[in-house]
């Protein structure tokens, strides 16, 4: 039997490195050889295929909702054609895939690409190791319930009392959607050794990343982040915690 794969979402406000830990954590499981893995750009304002070094050549968001009633071909129902455009959407790499969620067309909402990412996730996801999802601030798909519950969420902050602020919000608003707290961690990002003690409250993080002037090198190259060098000290980090993360997931799906 094909085992479900384990969920991460990761979550904070704008500006705390979300994106740059989620790509850093998608290449640690492919070094660690739990491939592949799909990466899911559920942020419409990240750059998540940027940060991975792939191309999104088209999002869910610029699927027009009109065309899946007017150009169904002959013989295909719905549910297959929106399967095959979903795959068209699908971004192929070297030890993972990534789908982009992008921005819908005109003024429409949301809701039809929310809708598309929650049907196709239950039949693609089957195929991967890991999910690492990139979500947006505000909660949504997990208030959608687009992607489900997922098994982890990461919230990634800076220290501080106006991070320790955001922390609290967002795990108030994951629990009260029916999130365990047990499965909610805190990844206090860019955090700044030799330097004045900074505030982290109470918080016992599942990894404190260290500010890494590689990631900056590779913001102010444009070049992508997960490529920094292995021995550079966020990409260490990060890779102890994919292993702490790929020792959740072997302990649930015994558990299962």
């Amino acid at each position: 039997m094909t085992m479900r794969p384990f969920t991460i979402a990761l979550s904070g406000k704008g500006g705390t490195g979300k994106t740059t830990v989620s790509s850093l954590l998608v290449r640690s499981f492919i070094d660690a050889g739990e491939i592949p893995v799909l990466a899911v750009d559920a942020d419409p304002n990240a750059n998540f295929h940027e940060a991975l070094g792939v191309e999104v050549k088209e999002t869910l968001g610029s699927m027009r909702e009109e065309a899946f009633s007017r150009n169904i071909p002959p013989g295909m129902n719905r549910h297959d054609y929106v399967r095959f455009r979903f795959r068209q959407a699908l971004v192929e790499a070297n030890g993972f895939d990534l789908v982009a969620m992008g921005r819908p067309e005109g003024t429409g909402c949301y809701c039809f690409a929310n809708d598309l990412l929650s049907e196709c996730m239950q039949q693609l996801e089957r195929e991967y190791r890991f999910l690492v999802i990139d979500t947006e601030a505000g909660m949504e798909h997990i208030s959608r319930g687009t992607i489900g519950k997922p098994d982890v969420l990461l919230i990634v902050s800076d220290p501080g009392a106006r991070g320790l602020r955001t922390i609290a919000r967002i795990r108030e608003i994951a629990t009260q959607l029916g999130l365990e707290r047990k499965k909610i961690h805190v990844v206090f990002n860019r955090f700044k050794t030799g330097a004045a003690p900074v505030d982290i409250g109470d918080e016992i993080p599942i990894a404190i990343i260290p500010e890494d002037p590689a990631v900056e090198a590779a913001d102010l190259a444009a070049t992508p982040v997960s490529q920094i060098p292995e021995s550079s000290p966020a990409r260490r980090e990060v890779r102890v915690l994919a292993e702490k993360l790929i020792k959740m997931a072997r302990e649930d799906s015994v558990n299962k």
